[in-house]
């Protein structure tokens, strides 16, 4: 009953509400004013059948052009007005525009350095190639002069991180899909409280999506309030709106320019296992120390004066001007974003080039495996080849639904030689590849449309570092907390449970 209460009066619910009688009152007119006007009617089908033919033609993913005209074509009416309201996978064009507009004033600040890219080239082309198409589609460049700390549990993250805060003299720049109240959100809260009060400039961007239960509404004024400059991103309102599918999923922190964090832990307990929700909650994030961080100062500056109206400066945090002396190296470091902007998906094609290029082994933590054919076919020809690869998925879901979905993919992995393993503690919410001793990424993008297509996104790609053998020592030691997947196990699935994962399946690019 306590659950079902929480539930009716979060505010979810009731912009959830708002959002359902909205859709609700559109589609009963235009079936109401078709019944009635024959023609209206006619002409309402004949508008969603060039809406398929438009949407057949755009370069999108088949999967997700052959779930939308499903829709379409069997709801004429319905499906019309459900993807003009959340089908686009493109944000408002204001901020299209606008975005566009401050990447072309940071880009510049962002040049690759020709002695690291000749380095890098000397020592595989093949793995240069790569990192040439993350500075050539993404815009951001490969750098030595970098460190990178592995953090296998969000705890020891979450340690580094408080440290690390403590120590800044200048700003503090966080992006965050969630922040929850409790103890990690109130630790970091305090220091950034007291760093504002030192003057130090200290910024914060939430999605509001995100915190939608677990922030009131309007939280970052109260922040304001503190001295903490805060912004949130696409504030969710009770209208139908065709951003709503689009969301900040990034988790940055930036101090003085010089030591950034990412990776899957967001600023909610559960990540640090403070408070268990599907058991033990296993995530992943890397710290880098060096001239890499400035990419990720550049991602949150543009999404600031976006967000805020504002035309701050981003060479103003460049590492450089708060470190003047020369950083470490340890290997090749390279942090990306991607955005729902263009046609190009980065983090997806960042994924499928490690495939293609991986010579013995290739393993991946995951939280969710709904996958294209693209990646589907990548991941079965590479094992076909006689790679060695390796999927950690969770053992205990946090949607059961989308869970169910995950698994509907092992039968056809396994049949390729793919081996597939569910971390039997809890829930993994780790989102890392790692490759032949040489490369890895660890970042916040998952293996589900969502985080490929519609959503703000960031990672690194590390080539030889320190941090890549950490990663991989991690995937083997909970590979052994966890249970292989078997043929077996996917076929002695019952009847409704294989019925309900090949309905799933059909419209996984909506979920």
């Amino acid at each position: 009953m306590k659950k079902i209460l929480k539930i009716i009066f979060s505010r979810l619910f009731y912009v959830g509400m708002a959002i359902v009688l909205q859709v609700t009152a559109l589609v009963w007119m235009m079936v109401f004013l078709g019944e009635k006007f024959k023609v209206l009617s006619f002409l309402m089908t004949a508008v969603a059948l060039l809406m398929v033919l438009w949407l057949v033609n755009k370069r999108i993913n088949p999967s997700y052009k052959l779930a939308w005209t499903i829709l379409i074509l069997s709801l004429p009416v319905f499906g019309a007005v459900i993807y003009f309201v959340f089908g686009e996978s493109r944000i408002a064009k204001n901020m299209q525009i606008q975005l566009a507009r401050q990447a072309m004033r940071t880009r510049g600040l962002l040049q690759e350095n020709k002695g690291v890219r000749n380095h890098l080239e000397e020592e595989d082309l093949r793995i240069s190639n790569h990192s040439r198409y993350i500075r050539d589609y993404a815009g951001f460049p490969v750098c030595e002069g970098t460190t990178a700390e592995y953090f296998p549990i969000g705890e020891e993250l979450f340690a580094s991180l408080v440290e690390e805060l403590h120590k800044a003299e200048h700003f503090i720049f966080m992006e965050y899909f969630i922040i929850d109240q409790g103890e990690m959100w109130n630790t970091v809260l305090k220091i950034l409280e007291e760093k504002a009060k030192q003057g130090v400039d200290v910024r914060l961007v939430y999605d509001d999506m995100g915190c939608v239960n677990t922030l009131p509404p309007q939280f970052y004024k109260s922040l304001q309030k503190r001295g903490i400059k805060c912004a949130a991103f696409n504030p969710f309102r009770p209208i139908m709106s065709v951003i709503l599918n689009n969301r900040d999923h990034r988790k940055i922190t930036v101090i003085d320019g010089h030591t950034g964090f990412t990776g899957g832990i967001n600023l909610a307990d559960e990540y640090i296992n403070r408070k268990k929700r599907f058991g033990h909650w296993k995530d992943t994030g890397v710290r880098l120390r060096g001239e890499a961080v400035a990419s990720f100062t550049v991602m949150f500056i543009e999404m600031w004066n976006v967000i805020t109206r504002m035309e701050d400066d981003a060479a103003a945090y460049m590492p450089h001007v708060w470190h003047p002396e020369p950083f470490e190296g340890d290997g090749f470091c390279q942090p990306y974003g991607d955005t729902p902007l263009d046609e190009e998906v980065v983090g997806e094609n960042v994924y499928l080039n490690m495939i293609s290029l991986a010579k013995r082994y290739l393993y991946i933590f995951t939280p969710y495996l709904i996958i294209d054919n693209e990646m589907m076919t990548a991941l079965c020809l590479a094992a076909k080849n006689g790679v060695d690869v390796r999927i950690v998925t969770p053992g205990i879901p946090d949607k059961k639904m989308v869970f169910l979905l995950t698994q509907s993919y092992y039968e056809q992995l396994l049949d390729a030689g793919v081996r597939i393993y569910e971390y039997v503690p809890g829930f993994l919410h780790a989102k890392s590849f790692v490759c032949d001793d040489e490369t890895a990424v660890v970042g916040t993008i998952n293996m589900d449309y969502r985080s490929l297509y519609l959503h703000f996104e960031c990672g690194v790609w590390m080539y030889r570092t320190k941090a890549v053998m950490q990663v991989k020592e991690d995937v083997i030691k909970t590979m052994a907390k966890s249970r292989e997947i078997t043929k077996e196990f996917c076929l002695g699935r019952p009847l409704p449970v294989r019925t309900l994962q090949s309905i799933l399946r059909l419209f996984a690019p909506l979920l």
